[in-house]
This record gives structure tokens, sequence and C-alpha cells, in this order.
């Protein structure tokens, strides 16, 4: 029975590949001003109201596959199918932007990436959301970083790691002082090296869903690490000064997902 359930579970990641490639699309990368749109619930311009402030942004109202979720362990499934991610990363000159609704560090040249299904996403840039946008069984974190892939065809995969409270976090503690002075121009700093953002876990969930932020592309392949790491108060209380007002917390709600698939992989016991 188990070789059985294993062999089907990976044809339904198969399928789960193909609707990924079919989706994506290579000209809808997220929102570089945050003027149009804010995370206050209340707001006109709030989460809720994104899918009507243009028309290209349709999918954040209307979109079946909208991210973020929850993680939730009762429609999670084990696929050992999918393996260990593969990472490439090299250190690549970077430069580090206040983009008003988050902080951003993109590299500018050739940094790596992750190897997923034989096909490299080469990553491009990352940035914080206070609190966390997933959730893990209803759970809610302290910060969520996205680095953020794209392969050759324009299809873009991200990683999601989650943080909670605790000893700061050594990839931000390396950036704490940029953080805080940086403005929408950029700041160059130098070579970044992405193996300083520290996974600390072969254990992930997968699942196909969007961009967290205007248009909410479709067709993103989440990577979301199951080990929880920590930040300090310090560092949080930077990302959230160093945004503009009304984007202290920038994370989107959760969104309805009961139709997503949500797979997971586990190391098998040796």
């Amino acid at each position: 029975m188990g070789c059985i359930r294993c062999s089907s579970l990976f044809i339904v990641w198969l399928l789960f590949c193909s609707l990924f490639i079919a989706l994506n699309a290579d000209d809808h990368d997220e929102v570089e001003d945050e003027s149009p749109f804010t995370y206050g619930r209340n707001s006109d311009k709030g989460p809720g109201n994104w899918g009507n402030l243009d028309v290209k942004w349709k999918a954040c109202g209307v979109g079946k596959l909208q991210s973020p979720i929850d993680l939730n362990a009762d429609r999670v499934s084990i696929l050992p199918a999918l393996g260990n991610l593969q990472r490439t990363y090299k250190p690549a000159p970077a430069i580090i932007k206040n983009r008003g609704h988050d902080i951003t560090v993109a590299w500018e040249g050739d940094a790596g990436g992750v190897v997923i299904n034989g096909t490299e996403f080469k990553l491009l840039q990352c940035h914080w959301h206070t609190p966390s946008e997933h959730t893990v069984n209803g759970i809610s974190f302290k910060m969520e970083i996205h680095m953020v892939h794209k392969n050759s065809q324009g299809q873009i995969s991200v990683v999601g790691i989650l943080y909670k409270l605790g000893r700061p976090d050594r990839f931000l503690a390396k950036l704490l002082e940029h953080v805080k002075t940086v403005g929408h121009e950029g700041k160059h700093v130098g070579f970044i090296d992405p193996w300083d953002i520290r996974f600390g876990s072969r254990m992930y969930f997968r699942y196909v869903g969007s961009l967290t932020v205007p248009p909410c592309t479709e067709g993103v392949l989440w990577t979301i690490l199951k080990k929880v790491r920590t930040v300090s108060r310090e560092q949080i209380r930077a990302l959230r000064d160093a945004v503009h007002d009304g984007f202290e917390e920038n994370a989107r709600p959760t969104q309805r997902s009961d139709s997503i698939p949500v797979y997971m992989y586990r190391p098998r016991p040796l």
C-alpha cells in the first residue's frame, strides 16, 4: 500500500509541476512602488481591495491560487519524491533598497539559486515581512523572509523562512545599519553571500500559489522551510521603523486555499 500511495502522489506531483508551468507568467513581477496600495485592513487601498485598484491586479481579488496560506497539518501530503532542495548559491554584488512597503536586497550579479525538478531558478532578491505571511496550523510568526528566484522561462519560485523571537538572525545582523538608513534609491553593499541566510532543515512545504503583493501573479512555486529560525526584537523594530507609515506590519492576510494541494518533503529515516 505504501508504494502504491507513493506512486500516486508522484503522479500528482507531475501534474502539480505541469500546472505551475502552465500558469506562470514572465512579466508580472512585484510592484516596486508602494504608493498604489497599503496593508491597512480598513483602508480602501488595503488587501481586501487590491483586486479593484488596477485592472492588472484582478488576480488579487478573484484568483484561486492566492498566497499566503495556512500550512495546516490536516491537508499536507508527505511526498518523498520532492527530494532535497539543491542550492547553488554564491556571493555576488548586491544593492539594498527601501521599497516603502519592505526592505529588499537585490543581487546584481550571478548569486546562484535553487534547482527544483531539474530546473535552476536564479536568485534575484530577498525581502522581509513582519509579521509572517504564511502561518502553520493557524500560528503566525514574527517575521518571514522571501527569497525570490526566476528560471530562464521567467517562472518564479520563492523560498520562505519563518522566524520567532530569540537570538539575532545572522544575515540580517550584517545588514542592520543599512536597513536603518537606506532610501528608495538604494545603496550598494558589496558582495553578499546568500548562504548566510540559514535554512537549518531539509524539511519543507511545497505548493503553487501567487505573489503576495500586487499584481498577485499566480503560478508561483513556493517552498516554505519547516524549521522556524530566530530573530531579535531589535531587528524586527528596525525593519518596521524603516518602512513608510502604514507598512509597519507588511503581511498580507492568509487567503482561502481549500483547493490548493500542499506537499511536504521529509527525508526518509536512515
